[in-house]
């Protein structure tokens, strides 16, 4: 299938309109219209249904939205691999969610540049259920995630266990405000575990989705929440942070998630790199 079927069916669904789509493509309207009605064809069924106000996806188009996008990403993926070959012998893509990139994987990659130069390293940050997608489409080596679900063909291992405690940057003798606490979104698990642990605090007036990064906004205002402990501690020993006694805490494992059949040269050294990142963390 031509891949700018996949793109334009991408569009017009992101866009919900043909006209719109076909502005954002830079090409005609007749042109997106004669795409899509091809790949209706080619699959046997409708995708869009068209009405004055837009188009909107039918339930095939919905069930196909997936496929387009992990066709777009293998092509996305052959031209990058492609054009790295002459300067590298390797590519490797890893994903994670974003916390555990400051402070483990970042570091884990600089190790990894370090050593192996000629692998070349395609980062990205995305939820589990994410992840766990690319590594079915094949779009994505390696993967390290809370609690994944084991897709078929690889290989789940357990890196370390994470902990996450509570901090806070309001002062011991301040009278604490009852609009200080943060929520800050650790994924599915720990939303759950938070809600049954702290009811009180399921509407709080600020919720961060944005990972470790909201360590910042600890640091410059007088607040409280849940981080990673392996991030907080140099602020806890610096005395910027301090951890309240007899606060739950939230443990959960952290798993790689890499290919059954792969190219033991270049994983054996990834995967034995992440053990030893994994092993000074303790």
């Amino acid at each position: 299938m031509d891949i700018n079927l996949a793109r334009t069916f991408l569009m017009v669904a992101e866009t919900g309109s043909f006209i719109e789509a076909a502005v954002k493509l830079n090409i005609t309207q007749s042109t997106v219209s004669a795409r899509i009605k091809g790949l209706e064809e080619l699959l046997g069924r409708p995708l869009f249904e068209r009405s004055k106000s837009g188009a909107d996806l039918t339930a095939a188009g919905d069930q196909f939205r997936k496929h387009a996008l992990a066709l777009v990403r293998v092509w996305q993926r052959a031209q990058l691999e492609v054009s790295l070959s002459d300067q590298h012998r390797d590519h490797l893509a890893v994903g994670a969610p974003l916390g555990l990139w400051q402070g483990f994987l970042l570091k884990w990659v600089a190790r990894l540049r370090s050593d192996s130069p000629d692998i070349a390293v395609s980062a990205a940050s995305a939820p589990s259920s994410v992840l766990t997608q690319r590594l079915i489409e094949g779009t994505l080596d390696l993967a390290v995630m809370y609690r994944p679900i084991q897709p078929p063909g690889h290989v789940v291992e357990h890196l370390f266990d994470e902990e996450f405690v509570l901090v806070t940057s309001a002062k011991p003798a301040g009278r604490r405000a009852g609009n200080d606490y943060i929520f800050v979104d650790w994924g599915p698990d720990f939303q759950q575990d938070h809600a049954a642990a702290y009811p009180e605090l399921t509407n709080p007036g600020l919720h961060l989705d944005l990972g470790s990064i909201s360590i910042e906004y600890l640091l410059a205002n007088e607040a409280s929440a849940y981080f990673p402990a392996r991030i907080v501690k140099p602020h806890v020993a610096r005395g910027r942070l301090r951890q309240p006694k007899r606060a739950r805490r939230f443990v959960y494992p952290v798993y790689m998630v890499y290919p059954e059949a792969r190219d033991e040269e270049t994983y054996d050294q990834v995967i034995r790199g992440l053990r030893s990142a994994a092993a000074r963390l303790g």
